[in-house]
C-alpha cells in the first residue's frame, strides 16, 4: 500500500510540475505576443547619462525599446521598425544621418520645455512631428529658481564650506548676504514657468517686475501683485534679483550681455535657469570680476559642463549648478509620461497635446 501511495503522489507531483511549466510557458508566450504588437521606440541609454532606471517602466510599458548604441551596433535590424524617437537631454542628436536611417519614424518625443535642439523646420520637412513636455517642468523648475536666488542671497554654499572646514572655530557675523523678502525681483520671460516663479515670490513679500514679449492679463496681474514694464531696461534697472525664463531662440541668444549687464544695479543677482546661451557669459565674467553686478546663481551655462579652467569657475560670487532644475523622480517620471502620451498619439496619427509646430 505504502508503495503504491508513493507512487501516486509522485505521478501527481509531476503532474503538477508539468501544469507550471506549460503556466509559465503560456505567461511567456502571451507577454511575448503582447510585447510584439508594442511599436518600436529609441532612447538614448537608460542610467544616469540618459533616462533613468525609475522612469523606464513607463516606456516598456507601452513601447518596445531600443537603446541608441543597440541601434548602432545592428541598423538594418532596428532602423525599419523604429517608430519613436525619445529625445532626452538633446540625446540621441537629432542629426539627419540619424533620421535618414529612420525609415519608418514618425515622431520626435522630447523631454523638457526647451526645444533649441531641434531643427523644426528641417524635421518637418521630413514629415515628421515633434512635441515637448512643457506643462510638467513649471514647478520644479520655478523651485529652482527660488533655490537658487535664496542660496546666493543668504550665502548657503559659503557658510555650508566654513561650517565644514576643520579650522573654523569662529562663527562669522557676515557674509555678504542680502534681504530677500520684500526686495524687487525682476522676471524675463512670463510664461508658465515664469509665472510660477513670480508664484512663489509673492509669498517673499517682494514686489515683482516682469518684461514678456506679451502682457498679461489684468487679474493675473492683479493675482501676482505683478507689473509689467514695456521694456527690459526699466526692469533691469529697478531689480534686485533677475530671473531669466525664456525659451533659446535667435532672439533670445544673446540677450543679456555687457550693455543689460551695466543696467542692473551693483546689488543686484542674476539668476539663469533658462538656457545658457540667453548669457553673453564672457561679458557676465567681466561684470561679476568688476563688481558691476553682485552676484550669479547659474543653472545653465555653455558648455555643459564648463571647461574646468573656465573663468566662472574660479569666482567667488558664482554659484553653478548642473542643469538640474527640471531633475526630481517625479517630475521626470511626469515627464516620461507625457513624452508617451505624446507619441503614442503619433503613432495613432491622433492629434498631440503637445505638438510644435515650425
Amino acid at each position: 500500500m505504502r508503495s503504491v501511495f508513493v507512487q501516486s503522489s509522485r505521478e501527481l507531483w509531476r503532474l503538477v510540475k508539468v501544469r507550471r511549466t506549460f503556466q509559465v510557458k503560456s505567461r511567456h508566450q502571451h507577454h511575448k505576443a503582447m510585447d510584439g504588437d508594442k511599436p518600436w521606440a529609441m532612447i538614448s541609454e537608460v542610467g544616469e547619462q540618459g533616462i533613468l532606471e525609475q522612469a523606464t517602466d513607463i516606456l516598456r510599458q507601452h513601447f518596445q525599446i531600443v537603446q541608441h548604441q543597440d541601434f548602432l551596433n545592428n541598423p538594418g535590424v532596428y532602423g525599419p521598425k523604429i517608430q519613436v524617437l525619445f529625445s532626452w537631454f538633446k540625446l540621441p542628436a537629432t542629426t539627419p544621418a540619424l533620421l535618414s536611417s529612420l525609415p519608418a519614424l514618425k515622431v520626435i518625443a522630447s523631454g523638457g520645455a526647451g526645444y533649441d535642439h531641434l531643427d523644426l523646420p528641417y524635421i518637418a520637412s521630413l514629415g515628421l512631428r515633434v512635441a515637448n513636455t512643457p506643462g510638467v517642468v513649471s514647478d520644479c523648475t520655478a523651485d529652482m529658481a527660488m533655490a537658487l536666488l535664496l542660496a546666493s542671497a543668504r550665502n548657503i554654499v559659503e557658510g555650508h564650506q566654513m561650517m565644514m572646514d576643520p579650522k573654523t572655530t569662529v562663527l562669522p557675523q557676515w557674509l555678504g548676504s542680502v534681504e530677500v523678502s520684500g526686495s524687487t525681483l525682476g522676471i524675463i520671460g512670463m510664461g508658465k514657468i515664469g509665472y510660477k516663479i513670480a508664484q512663489r515670490a509673492k509669498g517673499f513679500d517682494m514686489k515683482i517686475l516682469y518684461y514678456n514679449r506679451n502682457r498679461r492679463s489684468v487679474e493675473e496681474e492683479q493675482a501676482l501683485g505683478a507689473s509689467y514694464c514695456k521694456n527690459m531696461a526699466d526692469l533691469l534697472g529697478r531689480s534686485d534679483f533677475v530671473v531669466l525664463a525664456v525659451c533659446l531662440t535667435p532672439e533670445t541668444t544673446g540677450l543679456i550681455g555687457a550693455r543689460e549687464l551695466a543696467l542692473m544695479k551693483p546689488t543686484a543677482t542674476l539668476v539663469n535657469i533658462s538656457r545658457g546661451p540667453v548669457v553673453n557669459q564672457d561679458a557676465l565674467v567681466e561684470a561679476l570680476q568688476a563688481r558691476a553686478i553682485r552676484a550669479a546663481a547659474l543653472d545653465v551655462t555653455y558648455p555643459e559642463p564648463l571647461p574646468r579652467d573656465h573663468p566662472l569657475l574660479r569666482l567667488p560670487n558664482v554659484l553653478i549648478t548642473p542643469h538640474f532644475g527640471t531633475s526630481t523622480i517625479a517630475t521626470i517620471r511626469r515627464m516620461v509620461q507625457k513624452m508617451v502620451d505624446n507619441a503614442l498619439a503619433a503613432v495613432k496619427g491622433e492629434s498631440m497635446p503637445d505638438e510644435l509646430k515650425c
